[in-house]
């Protein structure tokens, strides 16, 4: 059994198995006759990133300028313990903005910021604080960078950054062991291939990061998942990659047709995990419909066989709830983005990626983080909801439960916590309300009465296909799902997207 696991599952179990007196997760995807609905929820200002600490009884929430923790061993009645604001805030440069990433690994929090380039002399980097004691976090360290971070990850003393400088875009290997974090090593495929020069780093963006068992797993969007060993943190080497576009493909595409290939699929390589023994992995898409011809989002879930890595195999596409328009506002996005910036950086507590954004936000359903635990696959969808999937058939995946109320949250991540529950992080923004922490039974069962999406009632649909064109990782046609009505959709733009951080880093910073 994984670590995580069996410590969520020994500390949790025990105290939530009798929340459910018909029984745990279902294994057939038979319903349960009890409606499926949260069990409970706690309202969080600018909530972004929810993770689940190892012993399962504490979830922690980046919350942009900062972070709260949450006690969650009574599912029905989740409760901030505690909450810190405006980090950094005496250092120069400071606060530390956008703090969308929080990552645990033990009794050690790491919190990450900036998400995207804001200005030159705004203060970057990663903090880690002491949570043995969740109700008060104390701050052991701070280690600054010259480039954002838009996601980390933490394990066994090594911090995992993505370092996107708009050049190399390389992983970067902190030891965070004592209270003075030291670099120890990169890795960047441009060092591993020359010819990823030619690329734009704007379509070759590290967005996110997973390491299990000495290998990374890193999502680089339009170039797809590559692995990389670093069981030497100071000289980590690759593996493979693989679901990406070829090198000559993305070198071609003219600076006129960028923003359609970083918005649209195929590609967007967002985030990526795998199963306990490494055999199966899941990469999602973050993506949207374009100006072209075809409707190119948004973006579905991906199941791999990667029982040998260097010969992985696609087996199934988790497709996305559908939507009447699911496009992305990007002119709008970066003239915000640009309004934004001066010489000393953003306005405390002013995120770039939100301006405009509106306060319906009802629209998104990309696919965006997930948790990939034993047979079960927790999925977030923005207004598109949770998802509860059986992947113990991966080529044939089961969707088990979904829940959806686009007017009240849009779902940032899932994660599990135990046999009996899983919490959903609902994507939050300067007063709109929608900021949260749900707990959900981990359960298959139907929602009574889910709201009529398009106004034409809630048909079910497929929601999951066989890949088109076999395990070659080229395009699947990513729709299918219920609809949301164009009226509601999102604005100008929040969310986790490094393709418009490495572009406003390009154009507003003058790097390559």
């Amino acid at each position: 059994m994984h670590r995580r696991e069996f410590l969520r599952t020994a500390a949790v179990g025990g105290g939530a198995a009798s929340l459910f007196a018909s029984g745990g997760v279902v294994s057939d995807g038979v319903a349960d006759t009890e409606a499926y609905r949260p069990l409970g929820r706690v309202a969080i200002r600018n909530a972004k990133e929810a993770v689940v600490g190892n012993d399962g009884k504490t979830a922690f929430v980046a919350t942009t300028d900062g972070f709260a923790t949450v006690d969650i061993r009574n599912p029905k009645q989740p409760t901030v313990m505690a909450e810190r604001h405006d980090l950094l805030a005496q250092r120069d440069g400071g606060p530390l903005l956008q703090i969308w990433d929080a990552k645990v690994d033990g009794d050690r929090l790491l919190v990450a910021g900036p998400a995207n380039p804001i200005g030159s002399d705004a203060v970057h980097g990663v903090l880690l604080y002491d949570v043995r004691d969740p109700t008060d976090p104390k701050r052991v360290a701070f280690h600054e960078t010259t480039f954002p971070i838009h996601n980390a990850f933490l394990k066994d003393d090594i911090a995992y950054l993505t370092g996107n400088d708009g050049d190399g875009n390389p992983l970067v290997l902190v030891d965070v062991s004592n209270d003075a974090p030291t670099e120890v090593g990169r890795w960047s495929m441009v060092d591993y291939d020359e010819d990823w020069k030619d690329v734009d780093s704007w379509v070759r963006t590290l967005h996110d990061v997973w390491v299990h068992d000495g290998r990374a797993y890193l999502a680089q969007w339009d170039a797809g998942t590559w692995v990389v060993d670093v069981s030497d943190p100071k000289r980590p080497t690759y593996v493979s990659h693989f679901g990406g576009r070829s090198v000559d493909d993305l070198a071609s595409i003219p600076s006129s047709q960028e923003q359609e290939a970083v918005i649209g699929l195929p590609g967007n390589a967002h985030f990526v995990t795998t199963n306990e023994d490494a055999s199966l992995l899941a990469c999602n898409k973050e993506a949207w419909d374009t100006d072209g011809p075809d409707t190119t989002g948004p973006g579905g879930i991906d199941l791999w066989d990667i029982s040998d890595v260097t010969k992985p195999r696609k087996l199934a596409t988790i497709r996305p709830p559908k939507t009447d328009d699911p496009s992305y506002d990007f002119a709008a996005s970066l003239s915000s983005v640009a309004a934004s910036l001066s010489p000393v950086g953003v306005a405390s507590g002013h995120d770039c990626h939100e301006c405009g954004q509106g306060s319906s936000a009802t629209g998104w359903t990309t696919s965006h983080n997930f948790d990939f635990v034993g047979d079960r696959l927790y999925t977030s969808w923005y207004s598109g909801g949770v998802k509860l999937f059986d992947v113990s058939d991966p080529a044939n995946p089961t969707e088990l439960a979904w829940w959806r109320k686009p007017s009240e949250a849009a779902f940032w991540t899932a994660q599990r916590v135990s046999d009996d529950v899983f919490i959903g992080g609902s994507m939050g923004q300067e007063g709109d309300g929608r900021g949260g922490l749900y707990t959900f039974p981990n359960r298959g069962g139907q929602q009574r009465n889910p709201p009529s999406l398009t106004g034409t009632g809630t048909a079910s649909e497929t929601t999951t296909s066989k890949p088109v064109t076999g395990g070659d990782g080229t395009t699947d046609s990513d729709d299918g799902g219920t609809s949301l009505t164009k009226e509601g959709r999102f604005g100008a733009g929040v969310a986790g997207l490094s393709i418009l951080g490495v572009g406003v880093w390009k154009r507003f910073r003058g790097q390559n």
